[in-house]
């Protein structure tokens, strides 16, 4: 068994195992990701009998926490084939890449599972739920997922696909009007725009761009390989007609119902777990955290994560009247104990303090618990990207 990180040139010869095991995408979307996604991201590799068995790839994204914004890796395609299964690659690989995120400082590393229970062995725990919802062309009645009911009549508009010379608009857009809704997400700049042009005309669609008196109110991803989906509609507020008219148009009869996902003003639908997220290097973490500045936070724990040990320590958070910043230390004196997945379920908003205290790991006294809720936790999560 030889494991190794491949050279950038050498990417491409990972694209027989994804065609192997993933066998859903196309020849156009693997053409996009092969020819962009690749150039920039890191992949690593179990080779055996001389060829590759199994791989794990890092797409970097900058990811806004707060008010500051960090380097994280969104982990795909991690993949074995069928006969070499069962040899715990997976696991080396993940332990591999956590390690060297560990390095370059790397907050958290995030990715969307095929399957939870594969990741949870590895303290990955959910941290964004993605609303879903139906608009119905139909025009009937009764359907709990219809967002066209009742709207009233939206203003004219004016619409066409993004191309790559709008990039920068649709960041200011972006930056302008919704970023501000969320303490994490990943940050929106001219690039990530670019790339998510290219990604939706690889799955035979685009990214939509809503205009009133060529001012932009609203854009939305959009494929219709398998029927139409729609992916993260950011509509100006009083607008959202402009979007179901729109949404309406490009299925052009030929769809009964159209998938909705990543709505933030939707309101109605369902939400399901999307993202799962592992703590890495725990301390830049903390010190992305806010507290209300008319708080005072002084506390410390241990914390205990079995994979990266630098990261078991105990740590004192403490923040001073009048300010919102933490500063983040390592002390010999403990309140509590916490592991890192309840931590990161603690951090998230996914679940109180008194929910985590039920496992038996878990040590929190009542003054512990008292200053951790102080915290502003990281209960406002926006992450829809696919790839």
């Amino acid at each position: 068994m030889i494991l190794r990180r491949l050279k950038q040139d050498e990417h491409g010869l990972t694209r027989k195992l994804w065609e192997e095991v993933f066998t859903e995408d196309t020849k156009a979307f693997l053409d996009y990701y092969y020819f962009i996604k690749t150039k920039e991201n890191r992949i690593y590799v179990i080779e055996e009998d001389g060829e590759i068995r199994s791989m794990l790839q890092l797409n970097p994204y900058r990811i806004r926490i707060e008010a500051g914004e960090f380097p994280s890796d969104y982990i795909i395609a991690v993949s074995t084939q069928k006969e070499y299964r069962s040899r715990g690659y997976m696991g080396t690989l993940l332990r591999t890449s956590l390690a060297e995120m560990y390095q370059e400082k790397v907050p958290f590393t995030f990715l969307m599972p095929a399957a939870a229970e594969i990741y949870t062995p590895y303290d990955f725990r959910y941290i964004y739920s993605q609303r879903s919802s139906v608009i119905d062309l139909t025009g009937k009645n009764g359907d709990d997922n219809d967002t066209t009911s009742g709207e009233a009549a939206g203003s004219e508009f004016s619409e066409r696909d993004a191309a790559i010379f709008d990039a920068e608009e649709m960041a200011r857009f972006f930056n302008q009007n919704f970023a501000d809704r969320w303490q994490v997400a990943s940050a929106r700049d001219e690039a990530y725009y670019r790339t998510m042009i290219l990604e939706q005309q690889s799955e035979h669609g685009g990214v939509r761009l809503l205009f009133s008196d060529k001012e932009l109110i609203g854009m939305f991803a959009y494929a219709a390989e398998d029927g139409m989906e729609i992916r993260e509609p950011l509509i100006l507020p009083g607008r959202e007609r402009c979007f179901e008219q729109s949404a309406a148009g490009l299925a052009g009869g030929r769809y009964e119902k159209i998938k909705v996902y990543g709505y933030p003003d939707a309101g109605i639908g369902q939400e399901k777990p999307l993202i799962m997220a592992r703590i890495v290097h725990l301390s830049t973490l903390f010190a992305a955290l806010r507290v209300s500045a008319a708080e005072s936070l002084d506390c410390s724990f241990a914390v205990l994560d079995p994979i990266l040990h630098q990261n078991s320590r105990i740590w004192r958070l403490r923040s001073l009247p009048g300010e919102e910043t933490v500063s983040v230390s390592e002390t010999e004196d403990s309140e509590g104990v916490i592991p890192v997945a309840e931590l990161t379920e603690f951090l998230f908003g996914r679940r109180s303090a008194d929910e985590i205290r039920e496992n038996e790991d878990v040590i929190i006294t009542e003054r512990l618990q008292g200053e951790l809720e102080k915290i502003r936790r990281l209960d406002r999560v926006f992450l829809n990207e696919v790839v």
